[in-house]
């Protein structure tokens, strides 16, 4: 199995959880942290040594949080542990954070272009992909000048590819059939 599919149950569970008790944003933040320390190469030798027993790489991780985390935290840290689980934690950040915009109706949406668009283009594209997708979107700009002119969408599964170089490449695939 891979990260995603193992991660996805302990996220829907976090999502839960963190919902119903009003605190989708501090579980989003405190995900990011697990995130962040498992990924720090001291911590995942830690949590990866077979010689340590689960418990002592729960409370090392649990420690390593300080005094922010919550018990509901701590006991989703426990059940990631018991099952070997915790470095899964980047993979179930990212997993709630989807969660956490699907039920929000938002979108990060990242905007690619040849050049800088003003705030003032930004917004007005903001505002025609939300009535478009039914979201709210937060544009994020990426500037390629590679594109040569023209801008490229990404929203999660979907792509509009309105570039000066993706048109070229169509006009080219057109020629070669």
């Amino acid at each position: 199995m891979n990260n995603q599919t193992l991660a996805r149950p302990y996220a829907r569970a976090a999502f839960e959880l963190a919902s119903e008790a009003g605190r989708t944003d501090a579980w989003l933040k405190l995900l990011s942290e697990g995130a962040a320390l498992v990924q720090v190469r001291e911590v995942a030798e830690l949590i990866g040594n077979p010689r340590l027993t689960r418990a002592s790489k729960i409370q090392t991780l649990s420690d390593l949080f300080g005094a922010d985390v919550d018990e509901a935290f701590r006991n989703f840290l426990v059940a990631l542990g018991d099952n070997d689980r915790l470095e899964l934690l980047p993979t179930i950040h990212e997993q709630f954070g989807t969660l956490k915009l699907e039920s929000e109706r938002a979108v990060d949406v990242e905007v690619e272009t040849a050049y800088e668009l003003s705030a003032e283009q930004l917004k007005n594209l903001a505002a025609s992909l939300s009535k478009r997708l039914d979201r709210t979107v937060t544009p994020q700009q990426v500037v390629n000048p590679a594109l040569i002119g023209g801008l490229v969408i990404r929203a999660g599964d979907v792509v509009i590819d309105g570039s000066v170089r993706g048109k070229l490449s169509q006009l080219a695939e057109a020629l070669k059939s």
